[in-house]
Protein backbone atom coordinates (compact mmCIF):
# COMPACT_ATOMS: atom_id res chain seq x y z
CA UNK A 1 0.00 0.00 0.00
CA UNK A 2 1.31 3.45 -0.88
CA UNK A 3 2.33 5.65 2.02
CA UNK A 4 0.43 8.81 2.82
CA UNK A 5 3.55 10.94 2.57
CA UNK A 6 4.54 9.63 -0.87
CA UNK A 7 1.05 10.30 -2.23
CA UNK A 8 1.14 13.86 -0.89
CA UNK A 9 4.66 14.40 -2.22
CA UNK A 10 3.59 13.19 -5.67
CA UNK A 11 0.74 15.73 -5.72
CA UNK A 12 3.11 18.50 -4.62
CA UNK A 13 5.49 17.59 -7.42
CA UNK A 14 2.76 17.65 -10.09
CA UNK A 15 3.29 20.87 -12.05
CA UNK A 16 0.36 20.91 -14.47
CA UNK A 17 -2.54 22.75 -12.77
CA UNK A 18 -5.30 20.43 -13.98
CA UNK A 19 -3.29 17.33 -13.09
CA UNK A 20 -2.45 18.78 -9.67
CA UNK A 21 -6.15 19.29 -8.95
CA UNK A 22 -6.91 15.69 -9.89
CA UNK A 23 -3.95 14.37 -7.88
CA UNK A 24 -4.91 16.40 -4.82
CA UNK A 25 -8.52 15.31 -4.79
CA UNK A 26 -7.40 11.73 -5.38
CA UNK A 27 -5.09 11.84 -2.33
CA UNK A 28 -7.90 13.19 -0.15
CA UNK A 29 -10.33 10.56 -1.45
CA UNK A 30 -7.88 7.69 -1.01
CA UNK A 31 -7.09 8.82 2.54
CA UNK A 32 -10.78 8.90 3.45
CA UNK A 33 -11.23 5.39 2.02
CA UNK A 34 -8.27 3.99 3.95
CA UNK A 35 -6.26 3.28 0.80
CA UNK A 36 -3.10 5.03 2.02
CA UNK A 37 -0.87 3.75 4.80
CA UNK A 38 -0.09 6.01 7.77
CA UNK A 39 3.60 6.15 6.97
CA UNK A 40 5.88 9.15 6.52
CA UNK A 41 8.76 7.65 4.59
CA UNK A 42 9.50 10.54 2.22
CA UNK A 43 10.15 14.21 2.92
CA UNK A 44 8.22 17.11 1.49
CA UNK A 45 10.00 19.23 -1.14
CA UNK A 46 11.43 22.63 -0.28
CA UNK A 47 9.41 24.01 -3.19
CA UNK A 48 6.51 22.36 -5.02
CA UNK A 49 6.57 21.87 -8.78
CA UNK A 50 5.34 24.84 -10.79
CA UNK A 51 4.00 25.09 -14.35
CA UNK A 52 5.98 27.07 -16.92
CA UNK A 53 3.40 29.83 -16.69
CA UNK A 54 2.44 32.14 -15.09
CA UNK A 55 5.63 34.14 -14.80
CA UNK A 56 6.19 34.79 -11.10
CA UNK A 57 7.10 38.37 -10.22
CA UNK A 58 8.16 40.21 -7.12
CA UNK A 59 4.98 41.65 -5.59
CA UNK A 60 6.30 45.19 -6.12
CA UNK A 61 6.64 44.53 -9.86
CA UNK A 62 3.14 43.22 -10.42
CA UNK A 63 1.29 45.28 -13.07
CA UNK A 64 -1.75 47.28 -12.03
CA UNK A 65 -5.09 45.68 -12.82
CA UNK A 66 -6.70 48.84 -14.11
CA UNK A 67 -10.16 50.19 -13.40
CA UNK A 68 -12.65 47.53 -12.32
CA UNK A 69 -15.18 46.88 -15.07
CA UNK A 70 -12.82 46.73 -18.03
CA UNK A 71 -12.18 43.34 -19.63
CA UNK A 72 -8.52 43.59 -18.71
CA UNK A 73 -9.28 44.31 -15.06
CA UNK A 74 -11.82 41.51 -14.81
CA UNK A 75 -9.38 38.98 -16.23
CA UNK A 76 -6.61 40.27 -13.95
CA UNK A 77 -8.86 39.90 -10.91
CA UNK A 78 -9.89 36.32 -11.65
CA UNK A 79 -6.34 35.38 -12.63
CA UNK A 80 -5.02 36.72 -9.33
CA UNK A 81 -7.63 34.76 -7.40
CA UNK A 82 -6.86 31.61 -9.38
CA UNK A 83 -3.16 31.94 -8.54
CA UNK A 84 -3.90 32.34 -4.84
CA UNK A 85 -6.01 29.19 -4.87
CA UNK A 86 -3.41 27.27 -6.90
CA UNK A 87 -0.71 28.04 -4.34
CA UNK A 88 -3.19 27.27 -1.54
CA UNK A 89 -3.44 23.70 -2.83
CA UNK A 90 0.28 23.23 -2.17
CA UNK A 91 0.12 25.04 1.17
CA UNK A 92 -2.53 22.62 2.44
CA UNK A 93 -0.79 19.54 1.00
CA UNK A 94 2.52 20.56 2.53
CA UNK A 95 0.83 21.17 5.89
CA UNK A 96 -0.53 17.62 5.93
CA UNK A 97 2.62 15.97 4.59
CA UNK A 98 5.21 17.93 6.55
CA UNK A 99 3.55 18.02 9.96
CA UNK A 100 1.05 15.17 9.85
CA UNK A 101 3.18 12.61 11.66
CA UNK A 102 3.74 15.08 14.49
CA UNK A 103 0.14 16.31 14.69
CA UNK A 104 -1.90 13.17 14.03
CA UNK A 105 -4.74 11.86 11.91
CA UNK A 106 -7.31 14.59 12.58
CA UNK A 107 -4.78 17.21 11.46
CA UNK A 108 -4.09 15.30 8.24
CA UNK A 109 -7.80 14.80 7.55
CA UNK A 110 -8.49 18.50 8.06
CA UNK A 111 -5.76 19.74 5.75
CA UNK A 112 -6.37 17.18 3.02
CA UNK A 113 -9.98 18.40 3.14
CA UNK A 114 -8.64 21.95 2.74
CA UNK A 115 -6.40 20.88 -0.16
CA UNK A 116 -9.35 19.28 -1.97
CA UNK A 117 -11.40 22.45 -1.43
CA UNK A 118 -8.59 24.61 -2.82
CA UNK A 119 -8.33 22.36 -5.88
CA UNK A 120 -12.05 22.77 -6.45
CA UNK A 121 -11.77 26.56 -6.02
CA UNK A 122 -8.94 26.71 -8.55
CA UNK A 123 -10.95 24.67 -11.06
CA UNK A 124 -13.91 27.03 -10.70
CA UNK A 125 -11.70 30.09 -11.18
CA UNK A 126 -9.83 28.64 -14.14
CA UNK A 127 -13.17 27.85 -15.76
CA UNK A 128 -14.24 31.42 -15.07
CA UNK A 129 -11.13 32.71 -16.81
CA UNK A 130 -11.92 30.59 -19.85
CA UNK A 131 -15.41 32.10 -20.11
CA UNK A 132 -13.62 35.47 -20.33
CA UNK A 133 -11.38 34.25 -23.14
CA UNK A 134 -8.32 33.75 -20.94
CA UNK A 135 -6.70 31.00 -18.85
CA UNK A 136 -4.48 30.51 -15.83
CA UNK A 137 -0.92 31.38 -16.82
CA UNK A 138 -1.90 34.10 -19.29
CA UNK A 139 -0.75 36.86 -16.92
CA UNK A 140 2.15 37.19 -14.47
CA UNK A 141 1.45 36.33 -10.86
CA UNK A 142 2.59 37.11 -7.33
CA UNK A 143 5.84 35.26 -6.68
CA UNK A 144 5.95 35.52 -2.89
CA UNK A 145 3.01 33.37 -1.81
CA UNK A 146 5.11 30.29 -0.99
CA UNK A 147 7.54 32.34 1.14
CA UNK A 148 5.43 31.99 4.28
CA UNK A 149 5.48 28.21 3.94
CA UNK A 150 9.21 28.09 3.34
CA UNK A 151 10.12 30.28 6.30
CA UNK A 152 7.94 28.21 8.67
CA UNK A 153 8.87 24.77 7.36
CA UNK A 154 10.44 23.70 10.69
CA UNK A 155 7.67 24.86 13.05
CA UNK A 156 4.05 23.74 12.79
CA UNK A 157 2.84 26.40 15.24
CA UNK A 158 4.46 29.13 13.15
CA UNK A 159 3.01 27.68 9.95
CA UNK A 160 -0.49 27.62 11.48
CA UNK A 161 -0.08 31.13 12.85
CA UNK A 162 0.93 32.58 9.48
CA UNK A 163 -0.84 30.62 6.75
CA UNK A 164 -4.39 29.99 8.00
CA UNK A 165 -4.49 32.65 10.72
CA UNK A 166 -2.93 35.56 8.77
CA UNK A 167 -2.96 34.87 5.04
CA UNK A 168 -6.24 32.97 4.77
CA UNK A 169 -7.85 35.18 7.40
CA UNK A 170 -6.96 38.15 5.19
CA UNK A 171 -9.10 36.55 2.51
CA UNK A 172 -12.04 36.72 4.90
CA UNK A 173 -11.47 40.48 5.14
CA UNK A 174 -11.11 41.36 1.47
CA UNK A 175 -13.45 38.92 -0.27
CA UNK A 176 -16.72 40.63 0.76
CA UNK A 177 -15.69 43.89 -0.96
CA UNK A 178 -14.68 41.99 -4.09
CA UNK A 179 -17.96 40.11 -3.97
CA UNK A 180 -19.86 43.38 -3.76
CA UNK A 181 -18.05 44.77 -6.83
CA UNK A 182 -18.72 41.59 -8.79
CA UNK A 183 -22.40 41.64 -7.83
CA UNK A 184 -22.65 45.32 -8.79
CA UNK A 185 -21.28 44.44 -12.23
CA UNK A 186 -24.09 41.91 -12.67
CA UNK A 187 -21.78 38.88 -12.64
CA UNK A 188 -23.98 36.32 -10.90
CA UNK A 189 -21.71 33.39 -11.71
CA UNK A 190 -18.69 35.21 -10.29
CA UNK A 191 -20.64 36.12 -7.17
CA UNK A 192 -21.59 32.47 -6.60
CA UNK A 193 -17.94 31.44 -6.91
CA UNK A 194 -16.78 34.05 -4.41
CA UNK A 195 -19.56 33.20 -1.97
CA UNK A 196 -18.58 29.54 -2.08
CA UNK A 197 -14.91 30.38 -1.55
CA UNK A 198 -15.66 32.70 1.37
CA UNK A 199 -17.80 30.08 3.11
CA UNK A 200 -15.11 27.43 2.66
CA UNK A 201 -12.30 29.71 3.80
CA UNK A 202 -14.05 30.36 7.12
CA UNK A 203 -13.84 26.62 7.72
CA UNK A 204 -10.19 26.53 6.63
CA UNK A 205 -9.22 29.28 9.07
CA UNK A 206 -11.19 27.46 11.76
CA UNK A 207 -9.14 24.31 11.14
CA UNK A 208 -5.92 26.28 11.44
CA UNK A 209 -7.05 28.04 14.60
CA UNK A 210 -8.18 24.76 16.19
CA UNK A 211 -4.81 23.11 15.69
CA UNK A 212 -2.93 26.25 16.72
CA UNK A 213 -4.83 26.30 20.01
CA UNK A 214 -3.77 22.70 20.52
CA UNK A 215 -0.13 23.63 19.89
CA UNK A 216 -0.37 26.49 22.39
CA UNK A 217 -1.90 24.18 24.98
CA UNK A 218 0.84 21.60 24.44
CA UNK A 219 3.48 24.30 24.94
CA UNK A 220 1.68 25.72 27.97
CA UNK A 221 1.43 29.16 26.34
CA UNK A 222 -1.50 31.59 26.17
CA UNK A 223 -2.60 31.26 22.51
CA UNK A 224 -3.03 34.98 21.80
CA UNK A 225 0.44 35.94 23.04
CA UNK A 226 2.04 32.93 21.33
CA UNK A 227 0.35 33.88 18.05
CA UNK A 228 1.52 37.49 18.28
CA UNK A 229 5.10 36.40 18.97
CA UNK A 230 5.13 34.07 15.97
CA UNK A 231 3.56 36.68 13.67
CA UNK A 232 6.15 39.26 14.68
CA UNK A 233 8.93 36.74 14.10
CA UNK A 234 7.83 35.17 10.82
CA UNK A 235 5.43 37.47 8.99
CA UNK A 236 7.13 40.18 6.97
CA UNK A 237 4.01 42.13 6.10
CA UNK A 238 1.51 43.93 8.27
CA UNK A 239 -1.76 42.69 9.72
CA UNK A 240 -3.98 45.45 8.36
CA UNK A 241 -7.57 46.48 9.00
CA UNK A 242 -10.37 46.60 8.07
CA UNK A 243 -11.24 43.22 9.54
CA UNK A 244 -14.26 41.06 8.86
CA UNK A 245 -14.80 40.49 12.57
CA UNK A 246 -17.88 38.30 12.16
CA UNK A 247 -16.18 35.92 9.71
CA UNK A 248 -13.03 35.84 11.81
CA UNK A 249 -15.02 35.07 14.95
CA UNK A 250 -16.85 32.28 13.11
CA UNK A 251 -13.38 30.90 12.31
CA UNK A 252 -12.33 31.07 15.98
CA UNK A 253 -10.26 34.24 15.66
CA UNK A 254 -11.36 36.73 18.30
CA UNK A 255 -10.08 40.30 18.28
CA UNK A 256 -7.81 39.40 21.20
CA UNK A 257 -5.57 37.72 18.64
CA UNK A 258 -5.07 40.48 16.11
CA UNK A 259 -6.19 43.86 17.42
CA UNK A 260 -2.87 44.77 19.08
CA UNK A 261 -0.70 43.75 16.10
CA UNK A 262 -2.82 45.54 13.51
CA UNK A 263 -1.39 48.63 11.84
Amino acid sequence: MQSLSSAIQAALMTADPRAKCFATRDVARRWRRGDLEWRFDVTMPEYPARPDTPELLDPKKMPKRGKFGSDRARIALWHSLAHIEFVAIDLALDMAGRFGEEMGEEFVADFLYVAADEAMHFALLDRKLKTLGSHYGALPAHGGLWEAAHTTRHDVAARLAIVPMVLEARGLDVTPATLERVQSAGDENGAKILTRILDDEIRHVRFGTKHFLRCAENHGNPPESMWKTLVQRYFRGAVKPPFNDSARLAAGLSREFYAEVAL
